[in-house]
């Protein structure tokens, strides 16, 4: 199974972009893991909220495959604690989707097309995040999965 981590746009600032490299290099060691980037929109000034969430859309899907696992990174999502995260990670690296796909979204979020799309939606908090901060405590996140699963002392409990 390969997991992705699927962003809106590029991290901009080198300190989110060396840490981000870091932890995703980490969590190589344990499966097969990258980050896919979609374009972010140009010319949005004159576009609505959803009208910017439709075409972003139209960008995601194009990165989708069949067969893929589609978790949306929502505010509105499921909370886990660390240790249930790696046991959830757990389970669906066990069923062996194709490919296990975390999605974050634009800055309005996702359009509701690809909610529906989504298999299940994670919250990595109730408060609003950077989508640069996302990406890297969610690649950590998913580091840290993977020390609890193979128990080593990166986490305290």
């Amino acid at each position: 199974m390969k997991t992705v981590l699927l962003v809106v746009g590029k991290t901009t600032d080198k300190h989110f972009i060396a840490s981000i490299d870091e932890y995703v290099e980490r969590v190589n060691h344990y499966m097969p893991f990258q980050i896919e980037v979609v374009p972010e929109l140009k010319g949005t000034k004159n576009l609505s909220e959803a009208q910017q969430k439709e075409r972003e859309a139209e960008l995601i899907k194009k990165a989708l495959q069949p067969g893929d696992y589609i978790v949306l990174l929502d505010e509105h999502g499921r909370e886990r604690r660390s240790m249930e995260f790696a046991q959830w990670m757990e389970k669906k690296m066990a069923s062996a989707p194709r490919r296990l796909v975390f999605m974050v979204g634009g800055p309005y979020g996702f359009a509701p097309e690809i909610h529906r799309m989504g298999n299940e939606e994670i919250s990595l908090s109730q408060m609003t995040l950077s989508h640069q901060m996302i990406r890297l405590l969610f690649v950590e996140q998913i580091y840290r999965a993977m020390t609890i699963l193979n128990n080593e002392p990166y986490h305290h409990e």
